[in-house]
């Protein structure tokens, strides 16, 4: 994996603030998409673009072909089925069309829902509501000091009142990698069913969901080189008799009559209407520059080394807080977080954008999490396989002129 190649496939990268050359680094809100993928959306747009199903002309039956074969590579990618990969808007719609397909007829009043302290407010706010309006009761997974998830009282977490266990499994706030395989075990111990949010796994390590004997499995195409306004959900095969379709309409049913319907089969029973077929297919596209380019036990050394070189030049400053579980960061990480004393946040990533730096800073959809460490916002960097050790330096060097500027060391 040579990054200087990589870095020649994405246009964006040639952009300049003014002065500065861009250097991206909120790779866990989004990633840059190569070349590969522009390309196939305009190439569907100007050869293909019909409806799927529909049609039986040349242009409908294309489509409809590049479609499936997109789903085709999804699956290939996870390790599943063709039929059970579900596309959808992205994680947030994922975790939600659980929630509202198959938990309204599962989970009940005195029902226990587990989470982590970890969770993105997209597993966060769904479940609270639905355990709201059902009576249903939501347990916490603790998170440490360092933003680690505390094992010790699982036993006493996950009991025989656990439906369902919704979980992510790497942190976006801190990038904390969770174990999940005996949290995966202690809910299929008492018969409890598994959701894992991979929005900030899919892009940066191999996965495959039969290993890790998930129920559900959701993520979103953006974070992954490929087109917003895509998702992924895994639904496991012998879950689909008991999930409801999310939405009906047209496309998902075999037949209608005035008086009753027939859905079709999964994975088409659950996506009702005319799907994002561009997204779908550019999606398809950058699974392809994933398998073509990277090579992920490279690509994680590499990450890594970035997040190892940053922490190494933050730590210097007394006024740095690194937060999250460094010496983990340091061999597999892909994101840096941290706080200035004396400096908020959003002023840190103001200051990073005026010289040409793209980080997030905020609570980055985490707030309990946040809440818990004792502070409201941090700055995230986040890397990709595009990033260098150049750039590194560069943030490291305007930092220390932030910190010259306010007169903090």
């Amino acid at each position: 994996m040579n990054v200087q190649d990589i870095r020649k496939d994405f246009p964006i990268l040639v952009h300049k603030n003014t002065t500065y050359p861009l250097i991206y680094c909120d790779n866990a809100a989004t990633m840059q998409k190569p070349t590969r993928v522009l390309n196939a959306l305009m190439h569907f747009y100007t050869t293909t673009n019909a409806n799927i199903y529909r049609g039986i002309y040349d242009l409908a039956e294309n489509a409809t072909q590049a479609y499936e074969e997109a789903r085709q590579k999804v699956a290939h990618f996870i390790g599943a089925d063709a039929q059970e990969v579900v596309f959808t808007r992205g994680t947030t719609e994922g975790i939600n069309f659980i929630v509202s397909a198959w938990a309204e007829q599962h989970i009940g009043a005195g029902d226990e829902i587990v989470l982590t302290e970890l969770e993105h407010h997209a597993n966060f706010i769904p479940w609270q509501r639905f355990a709201y309006k059902k009576g249903a009761v939501i347990k916490y997974i603790p998170v440490t000091h360092e933003g680690t998830l505390n094992l010790s009282y699982l036993d006493t977490i996950i009991t025989s009142k656990t439906r369902l266990v919704s979980m992510v499994h790497v942190s976006n706030a801190v990038g904390t990698h969770v174990n999940v395989y005996p949290i995966i075990s202690a809910a299929k111990a008492v018969g409890a069913r598994v959701l894992i949010d991979a929005a900030q796994s899919i892009a940066h390590q191999p996965v495959n969901v039969k290993d890790l004997g998930c129920d559900f499995f959701v993520f979103s195409g953006h974070k992954m080189m490929g087109p917003t306004g895509i998702g992924v959900l895994y639904i496991a095969k012998e879950m689909h008799a008991s999930v409801e379709p999310y939405q009906v309409g047209g496309g998902m049913v075999e037949t209608v009559t005035m008086m009753h319907s027939i859905w079709e089969q999964p994975p088409h029973k659950f996506e009702a209407g005319t799907p994002a077929i561009a997204q779908a297919i550019g999606l398809g596209a950058a699974i392809d520059y994933y398998t073509t380019n990277i090579n992920f036990d490279v690509l994680q050394m590499h990450e890594a080394a970035l997040c190892e070189q940053l922490i190494a030049g933050l730590s210097s400053y007394s006024s740095i807080r690194l937060l999250g579980p460094l010496s983990e960061l340091k061999k597999m990480g892909h994101m840096v977080s941290f706080l200035v004393d004396g400096i908020h946040s959003h002023d840190v990533a103001a200051f990073l954008n005026a010289r040409g730096i793209a980080v997030r800073a905020g609570h980055h959809c985490a707030q309990p999490f946040a809440l818990i460490l004792g502070y409201d916002a941090s700055v995230r960097v986040s890397f990709a396989a595009y990033n260098t050790h150049a750039e590194v330096e560069c943030i490291i060097a305007a930092i220390n002129e932030l910190l010259h500027i306010y007169k903090v060391s």
